[in-house]
Formats: structure tokens, C-alpha cells, sequence
């Protein structure tokens, strides 16, 4: 790590990439409830009723989800896993890909949400806005912390608003992970793969823009396209001289036609070599023929992959010569899907092992069955 003095005057330079850690450690503070009350002009009435919403929330995750997971998931996970991690359809979710998997060094997340602009907390002086918002945030993270998956009506309002929506989740996820950010970037994936960071001239030159939406039913973002993949280099907390880990997220529509339009964030999956990964709650997309792509780039490169049943289907795995366990009880999708998938997996999940928690989505069944798969691959030449 390069000493303090260096670190600054390298910020300074204007090819430098901008740096928002402190924008960042407000947000970080006010979201997973770290310092009250919290600082003008913030309203600390607002913030205040916030966290005592949150507060149980968050608690619950740490004690029961977090506790039970973390046992369950390091019991299946083979030693010397790679580590980086891919988690497709992963928008928000730090704080169960921290949980899964706490050794990562590079966790990539990838989804419709766009990160988010975090300069604007720092001001906002509006109680009626900042309850806005909080009240967002809390309604969308809630599904997550509560019920393992976050619902897609909620994620899209975070598109707008005070706070950067999917920023503020990741970095709840540090918080309940005791975790805590030292670096925030924002960047670009260039057609070549390579990760290009915004500079401050860059940014500015683009605050007039809005980003698009990367589905067409969700509320358009009101930030910048500046703001859509971001890196957070994060520590364990109160040690600031540890190793820094590294988590991106990248808004990204992973169809096929999407990455089509979008070469460049393949090339940099590519890069990555072998990975572990994970997903859940992601719509059965892995099951549509329209999501070939980067179904078929998760059974060539993760030797180790975790899921709910919207995971790759074990045919595919199957075919590279990789295991499959089952957890818990599978009868029907919990959403409408092919007939052959369902069936495969009723007669997977027939001799499944118990499972002890809940991990994305129930079944379709009148009784909800909570289930889990596994993917253990055997590693490359």
C-alpha cells in the first residue's frame, strides 16, 4: 500500500481517478446506522427514526441468517477456492455475498441497478427528501435482510433519490460483515475488458447527462452515466493498514443481446480465469435461452458455484463433468418455467440433505421449501 502522503499527491493529479471515499463514509454511517446523531445539515430526527426501523433488521441478519449460512455455506466449500467471485444478477447483495463467502478477495456483482451518485447526502438539508429516501433504502434492503431476495419494483425506485441506491446497499453489507470501505471509485468497462476509473475533469464533463435504464418498465436514473459501476476497496474495521479487498459492481443487462451490445464485460469476466459464484432470486434468467451467454460463461470458468433453483440447471454442469448436491425440498418453480427444468430438479432434490436456512427464493409449493444447490467442479489443466 503506498504511504499516506504519495496516496494524496497521486489524487491530486488531474489523470488521477476521483476519489469519493468521504462522500462514501457518510452514506456508509447514515445507512448501517454507525454514528448517531448524524451530522448537519442532515435532519437527525429523520435519520434517527431510520435506524430504529433498521437497527432489528440488521441485527436479525447478523445473528440468525448470518450465523447459520456462514456455518452451513463454509461446510460446502472445497479448500483452495479461488478467490474471486462472480455473482450475476447480484444487485445489492454484498451482504450475503460477504456472508457466503468471507475470504474473496475480488467480489464482482453484476445486475440491472446502477450504482448511484453518493455526493448528494452530504448536503441535503430537505427533511421531507431525506425521509424519502431512507424510506426507499429501508424498503428494499429489508426484503433482502428478511426474506433473502429483494424485490425489482423496490431496486428501480433506488434508480432515483437522494442516496445512491446500490452503493448504500454494498455498503450495509460491509456493516453487518464488520467490514468497512477505504476507497471509492467509479469506472467504465472498455471494450477490451481493461477498467477505465472516471477522472474529476471526466465526471464533470458528464454531470449534464443522465445514464440510461437498462430495463425499459424501471424509473430512469437521475445521475450521471458516471455513476453506474462502482469499486469499493474495503478493510476489516478499525484496521485501515490491512489488506484492502476489492468489491465491483457493475450494471450490466445480461441477456444475450445485452452482452452483445457490450463485449467488453465479457473480456473482463474472461480475465478473471476460474472463479467461484454464486446467484439467487434471479428471475429463473439462467434458464432462458436468452441468457445463453453468460450461462454458459459460469459453467467454463466457476469450478464451485452455489444457488437457489434459478441457478444454472445440473445438466449443464453435468456435462462438464461437475457434482451436484441438493439441500432442502424442491416441487415447482416459484415463478412460471419450463417444464423439463422443474422436473429435472424434482428428481435432484429427491434425495436432498437437509437444509437449516432459507437462500433466495422458495419453491412454488403451497408450503414455500426453502432449497439450495451446489456445483463442485473439478479445477482446469
Amino acid at each position: 500500500m503506498l504511504p499516506l502522503f504519495v496516496s494524496s499527491l497521486l489524487a491530486a493529479t488531474p489523470d488521477a481517478p476521483a476519489e469519493f471515499i468521504d462522500d462514501a463514509r457518510l452514506v456508509f454511517d447514515v445507512v448501517s446506522c454507525q454514528r448517531l446523531p448524524a451530522p448537519p445539515p442532515l435532519d437527525a430526527r429523520v435519520v434517527d427514526a431510520y435506524c430504529k426501523r433498521m437497527r432489528p433488521k440488521l441485527e436479525r441478519f447478523r445473528t440468525h441468517w448470518g450465523v447459520t449460512a456462514r456455518a452451513f455455506i463454509a461446510a460446502q466449500r472445497p479448500e483452495n477456492l479461488p478467490r474471486e467471485l462472480v455473482y450475476p444478477f447480484g444487485g445489492g447483495d454484498l451482504m450475503m455475498a460477504l456472508t457466503s463467502f468471507p475470504d474473496a478477495a475480488v467480489i464482482t456483482t453484476m445486475s440491472l441497478e446502477l450504482a448511484g451518485d453518493p455526493r448528494r447526502l452530504k448536503a441535503l438539508s430537505d427533511r421531507k427528501a431525506l425521509e424519502q429516501s431512507l424510506r426507499a433504502l429501508d424498503e428494499a434492503a429489508s426484503t433482502t435482510l428478511l426474506s433473502n431476495d429483494s424485490k425489482s419494483v423496490n431496486l428501480s425506485k433506488l434508480q432515483r433519490g437522494e442516496l445512491p441506491g446500490q452503493l448504500s446497499m454494498h455498503l450495509m453489507g460491509l456493516a453487518l460483515n464488520d467490514q468497512e470501505p477505504v476507497s471509492v471509485r467509479y469506472f467504465r468497462v472498455e471494450p477490451d475488458g481493461s477498467l477505465h476509473y472516471f477522472t474529476a475533469a471526466e465526471i464533470d464533463a458528464l454531470e449534464a447527462t443522465k445514464a440510461t435504464k437498462l430495463k425499459e418498465t424501471w424509473k430512469a436514473p437521475d445521475f450521471s452515466p458516471a455513476f453506474a459501476n462502482v469499486e469499493v476497496q474495503f478493510v476489516p474495521r478499525g484496521q485501515p493498514s490491512a489488506p484492502r479487498r476489492v468489491h465491483r459492481h457493475i450494471g450490466a443487462n445480461l441477456s444475450d443481446e445485452g452482452l452483445a451490445k457490450t463485449p467488453g464485460l465479457v473480456a473482463h469476466l474472461d480475465a478473471k480465469g476460474e472463479v467461484a459464484a454464486m446467484t439467487k432470486a434471479a428471475s429463473y434468467l439462467l434458464w432462458n435461452e436468452a441468457f445463453t451467454t453468460i450461462r454458459g460463461w459460469l459453467v467454463s470458468h466457476a469450478v464451485f458455484m452455489i444457488s437457489d433453483s434459478t441457478g444454472v440447471p445440473p445438466r449443464y454442469w453435468k456435462q462438464k463433468g461437475c457434482a451436484v448436491q441438493t439441500f432442502g425440498s424442491f416441487q415447482r418453480s416459484f415463478l412460471g418455467t419450463w417444464e423439463g427444468y422443474q422436473q429435472e430438479l424434482r428428481e435432484a432434490f429427491a434425495t436432498a440433505k437437509r437444509l437449516p436456512m432459507r437462500f433466495g427464493y422458495p419453491d412454488g409449493s403451497p408450503e414455500k421449501r426453502n432449497h439450495f444447490m451446489v456445483a463442485s467442479c473439478p479445477p482446469g489443466p
